[in-house]
C-alpha cells in the first residue's frame, strides 16, 4: 500500500469524524430545549387544596376501638370459649381452689396479689393497685411485659376483641359485677353530643 493510498484512508476518516460532530452539533441547535413559562397542560388545584386527614381520625383507626367500646359489644359466650386456654391454671367458680394461678372469682376490682392462699411472686405483690378493666387488659394482653417477673408464663392474647370477651368473663364472676365503662357519646359537627332516641320511629 503506497502513501497515496494511506493518505486517502485517513482523509475518509477524519471526514467521518467532522461530518459526526457537525451532525451533533446541528441538532443541539435544531432542538433547544427552553423552559416553558408556563405549564403545557395547567394543573388544577394546589398543595394546599389536598385535604390532609384530621389527626384524631388517624391515631383512632390505628388505635382501633378503645376498651369501653370493645367491652360494650363483647360476647359472654366468646369469652368462655376463649378462657379454655387458662383453664388448666384457673378455676373461676365462687369458693374454688388455687391451681398454678389463683381462682378468678370476683377478680374484677380486686386488688393484686388478693386471692386468699395463693403463693404470689414478689413482682405480682409489688405491682399494687387493682384489677381495673385496663390493667386486666394489659396484663392479657402481654403478662410478662406488663409485670415483669411474674409467675405467669402465658404468652398472652394478641386479639384485643379476644381479651375483651374474656374480661368480660370475669366481671360475671361475681355477685355484684362492677358497671362497664361508659362508652363516648359521638359528637355532631357543632361539637354537641347526639343524643340517642330511645322512642320507636313514626310510621
Amino acid at each position: 500500500m503506497n502513501s497515496f493510498e494511506l493518505n486517502k484512508i485517513a482523509l475518509a476518516l477524519l471526514l467521518t469524524v467532522l461530518i459526526i460532530f457537525g451532525i451533533a452539533g446541528l441538532t443541539g441547535i435544531i432542538f433547544e430545549e427552553k423552559e416553558l413559562a408556563t405549564n403545557a397542560y395547567p394543573i388544577e388545584g394546589t398543595v394546599a387544596d389536598v385535604a390532609t386527614p384530621d389527626e384524631d381520625v388517624v391515631a383512632a383507626v390505628e388505635e382501633g376501638p378503645s376498651l369501653a367500646d370493645l367491652l360494650a359489644v363483647a360476647s359472654l359466650d366468646k369469652g368462655v370459649k376463649v378462657f379454655k386456654k387458662c383453664k388448666a391454671c384457673h378455676t373461676i367458680d365462687n369458693g374454688g381452689k388455687n391451681l398454678v394461678g389463683p381462682n378468678l372469682w370476683d377478680v374484677v376490682g380486686r386488688a393484686k396479689a388478693g386471692a386468699s392462699g395463693f403463693s404470689y411472686s414478689d413482682a405480682m405483690k409489688s405491682a399494687g393497685g387493682e384489677w381495673t378493666y385496663e390493667e386486666l387488659d394489659g396484663f392479657l394482653k402481654k403478662p410478662s411485659g406488663f409485670i415483669p417477673k411474674t409467675k405467669m408464663t402465658f404468652a398472652g392474647l394478641k386479639k384485643s376483641a379476644d381479651r375483651a370477651a374474656v374480661i368480660v368473663l370475669l366481671r360475671s364472676l361475681s355477685d355484684a359485677p362492677h358497671d362497664l365503662p361508659s362508652v363516648a357519646i359521638p359528637e355532631t359537627e357543632a361539637g354537641i353530643p347526639e343524643e340517642v332516641s330511645t322512642e320507636a320511629p313514626q310510621e
